[in-house]
């Protein structure tokens, strides 16, 4: 688990035709709706700040899109067993629980190039119950650096976590890499992997998942965890101005 200032400036999977620089913390672009009236210091964000808060397809640029629906590798191989903790794992991913609740609001987002699905969310735990969340994320690459799982009766599945880097944005952050390589009985294995992040910005924290059959970039999940640290930021700061 990590903890440090705001900083890195990154680009996305796919850049649009005419190049961008990602905004910073210091000169933001990202602005929160002007009817989401933000939070101030000390209070929890309303639902329609939550909502604010959110990405959208504009904030990552062509190919990402509104999602049609959960992917269907989710039920497959996510929707999985494995003996021990690691199992707790399996079912924050599955579930979207990584900050250790429900969230507040979220939103899924479709790359119709390479199938990939970003799933992002803004968490409804306190500061304190994100902060535990983030250190039972950062033990992942430790305690559940390999295992086995299955899904259904006949697919076992070789699950390694490792440590993947995040940009130096908010108070505390975690990200990891987990892939997931599934064998059913006759054919060809089939491998997910999946990128996560989570972040705690002062009081409040926000979540993603980005994954996909085969391998998936992890510039598009660092361009979002930069975008959605601003974003929280604008909020917070727009509820400032307006005391």
């Amino acid at each position: 688990m990590r903890a440090g200032p705001a900083g890195a400036s990154l680009g996305l999977e796919h850049p649009p035709t005419a190049p961008r620089s990602l905004p910073t913390i210091a000169s933001p672009s990202a602005a929160a709706s002007p009817k989401a009236r933000a939070a101030g210091p000390g209070t929890a964000l309303t639902e329609a700040q939550a909502q604010a808060a959110l990405l959208t397809e504009t904030d990552l640029g062509a190919p990402w899109s509104a999602t049609r629906g959960a992917a269907t590798w989710r039920d497959g191989l996510l929707k999985s067993t494995a003996a021990g903790p690691c199992q707790r794992l399996l079912d924050v991913l599955y579930t979207d629980e990584l900050l250790g609740g429900t969230p507040r609001a979220a939103v899924g987002l479709d790359d119709a190039d390479t199938g990939a699905q970003l799933r992002y969310q803004i968490g409804g735990s306190s500061p304190q119950d994100a902060d535990r969340a983030l250190a039972w994320l950062a033990t992942m690459p430790r305690d559940c650096a390999r295992f086995s799982a299955r899904a259904g009766r006949d697919v076992t599945e070789d699950v390694q976590v490792f440590d993947a880097p995040l940009p130096e944005v908010g108070d505390v952050r975690q990200g990891l890499r987990v892939v997931l390589t599934a064998q059913p009985p006759t054919g060809e294995p089939t491998v997910l992997t999946l990128d996560v992040a989570a972040v705690r910005v002062g009081e409040d924290s926000f979540a993603l998942t980005n994954g996909g059959l085969g391998d998936v970039a992890n510039e598009a999940t660092q361009a979002a965890v930069q975008v959605g640290a601003l974003r929280l930021a604008d909020v917070r700061k727009q509820g400032r101005a307006q005391v």
